[in-house]
């Protein structure tokens, strides 16, 4: 038997405690950190939706711009490609074969896409800081070489 001092710390019902299997916020909270991916939510009417149906938060402004630029960049990078992939084809032509320049031509000019496209997909649950550093790896290590060193004029 309980005295009457404990009945005043506790509720009716409250010994009957029992955890949800499926971990869920009410409506309204978002779990943060390591493991938030598993938190479900609360409806309204009392349905948990499970986390696998919750949206994907959208890009930031910055990212966003960071996107942009290093698009376009790439974009100039493809250009360039062509431009003194073309340019390369006489001076390359007495040293290989056009059934070997031709693929590694379209190669080139495809690498800036493809980087994009590859850094995309690979980071896509990453930290934003990792995504901006592969593709600006990309724009260091894809640069044009032979638009940089014969140009379009050529030499």
């Amino acid at each position: 038997m309980t005295s009457d001092s404990d009945d005043a710390l506790s509720w009716d019902g409250d010994e009957a405690t029992t955890t949800p299997k499926d971990p869920a916020l009410p409506q309204g909270w978002n779990a943060v950190g390591k493991g938030s991916g598993a938190v479900g939510r609360v409806e309204e009417d009392g349905t948990v939706t499970p986390a696998s149906a919750e949206p994907h938060a959208p890009l930031s402004t910055a990212m966003l711009l960071i996107l942009g630029v290093v698009g376009g960049v790439y974009l100039l990078y493809t250009i360039g490609w062509v431009v003194g992939g073309l340019r390369l084809k006489p001076l390359a032509s007495f040293l290989v074969d056009d059934a070997m320049f031709l693929p590694w031509f379209v190669l080139a000019i495809a690498a800036p896409a493809l980087w994009f496209l590859a850094s995309w997909v690979l980071t896509r649950g990453k930290a934003g800081w990792v995504r901006v550093a592969v593709l600006l790896a990309g724009v260091v290590l894809l640069v044009p070489w032979p638009f940089v060193t014969v140009g379009v004029i050529g030499a």
